[in-house]
C-alpha cells in the first residue's frame, strides 16, 4: 500500500451515487464535500434538512458542478429509518458506496424514539437497520460498497447481551465503547454473509483517529459541563488532526482499489496519519459474538436481511 495516501488519489467517480449518513458535519461532511468534488451524486442523509441544506450549500459553493442532495434520516428512529430507504428505492437504481458514520458519543443517559439506549440505538441499530433496508439497491450495484466508521474505544467495548440498553450502572464511555465494537462486529459479520452468498459487495470498517470534530462536544453540552467542553476543545486543540485528514480512512475505506472485504483502515499511527489498514482487536474478529448480535439487532429493528 502506497503511503501517504490522500483525496488526490481518488479517480473520477461519475456516475456513483454515494449515501453518508450524517454528511452535514465532521467527518461526514468532509467525506461527502471530497466525493462530490470528484464527480459522484452524493445524498447527505442527516437529522437536520437545514444544517444538511447549508452543508450543500457550500459543496456547491466550492464545486459548482457537485451533484449533491439532502435527505432526512434521524438514526436514532426506525420510522425515519424505514422512511429514508423507502423514499431512496423509489429515486435511485444503483447504491455504489453507502457510508454508516453518523454517530453520538459519550451522552448521557437516553433513549432513542423506540426505547433503545442512544448509543447503541444510533450507532449500531440505526445503521443495522439502514444497511438491511437498502441491500436491494445494493445488490444490484456491482461493486457495491459498504463503510462503517467505529473508533479506536472499540478496544474497551464489551457486548452486554443481560443489558445492552444499559438500564443498570450506565455508563457514557462503556456504552459509546460497546457501540463501536458493535459497528465492527456487523461490518465484518456482513462481509463474511456476502461472501458466502457470493455477493459482491465489500464491506470494510474504518476508524478517523483523534480528529476535531463537533462530536466531542455534544456530551459535555448535554450535560451542561462547562469545565468538559473546555478539556474536550483544549484537546482537540493539542492532540488531535483536522477533520479533513480524519475523513481520509473513511474515503480509502470507500474508494481505494486495493481496499477487500473485512478490511480496517485507520490513520497510520494510530491516531494522527495517512490511512493504511490496521487491525481491530480479537474481539471485533468473534464470529459467535458477531453472529449473536445479529440475531439479537434482527429481533430489535425487525429488518431481516435478505442475502
Amino acid at each position: 500500500m502506497a503511503s501517504r495516501w490522500t483525496q488526490t488519489d481518488i479517480s473520477d467517480q461519475k456516475g456513483r451515487v454515494v449515501v453518508v449518513t450524517g454528511g452535514n458535519s465532521g467527518i461526514g461532511y468532509e467525506a461527502a464535500l471530497v466525493l462530490a468534488g470528484k464527480n459522484a451524486r452524493v445524498i447527505l442523509a442527516v437529522r437536520s434538512v437545514d444544517k444538511g441544506e447549508e452543508s450543500a450549500r457550500t459543496i456547491r459553493r466550492l464545486y459548482p458542478q457537485a451533484q449533491v442532495s439532502v435527505m432526512a434520516l434521524d438514526l436514532s428512529d426506525l420510522k425515519s429509518v424505514r422512511s429514508f430507504a423507502q423514499t431512496f428505492l423509489t429515486q435511485y437504481n444503483r447504491l455504489d458506496i453507502l457510508i454508516n458514520n453518523a454517530g453520538v458519543m459519550a451522552l448521557p443517559q437516553r433513549k432513542t424514539a423506540d426505547g433503545f439506549e442512544m448509543q447503541f440505538g444510533t450507532n449500531h441499530l440505526g445503521h443495522f437497520a439502514l444497511t438491511g433496508l437498502l441491500l436491494p439497491v445494493l445488490k444490484k450495484t456491482p461493486g457495491a460498497r459498504i463503510v462503517t466508521v467505529s473508533s479506536g474505544a472499540h478496544t474497551a467495548g464489551e457486548i452486554h447481551f443481560d443489558d445492552l440498553q444499559w438500564k443498570n450502572k450506565y455508563s457514557p464511555w462503556g456504552a459509546y465503547s460497546q457501540s463501536k465494537l458493535a459497528n465492527l462486529l456487523f461490518a465484518y459479520e456482513l462481509q463474511r454473509k456476502f461472501t458466502a452468498a457470493g455477493i459482491d459487495i465489500i464491506s470494510v470498517g474504518c476508524h478517523p483517529g483523534y480528529a476535531a470534530t463537533n462530536l466531542q462536544a455534544a456530551g459535555p453540552q448535554m450535560e451542561g459541563s462547562t469545565l468538559k467542553l473546555w478539556m474536550m476543545k483544549m484537546a482537540n486543540n493539542l492532540l488531535a488532526q483536522g477533520q479533513d485528514m480524519g475523513a481520509l480512512p473513511t474515503l480509502f475505506a470507500a474508494v481505494a482499489p486495493e481496499v477487500n472485504g473485512c478490511d480496517y483502515i485507520g490513520p497510520d499511527d494510530g491516531r494522527k496519519g495517512y490511512p493504511i489498514k490496521v487491525k481491530s482487536n480479537d474481539k471485533s474478529y468473534d464470529e459467535s459474538l458477531a453472529k449473536q448480535l445479529w440475531l439479537v439487532s434482527e429481533e430489535l429493528t425487525h429488518v431481516v436481511y435478505s442475502f
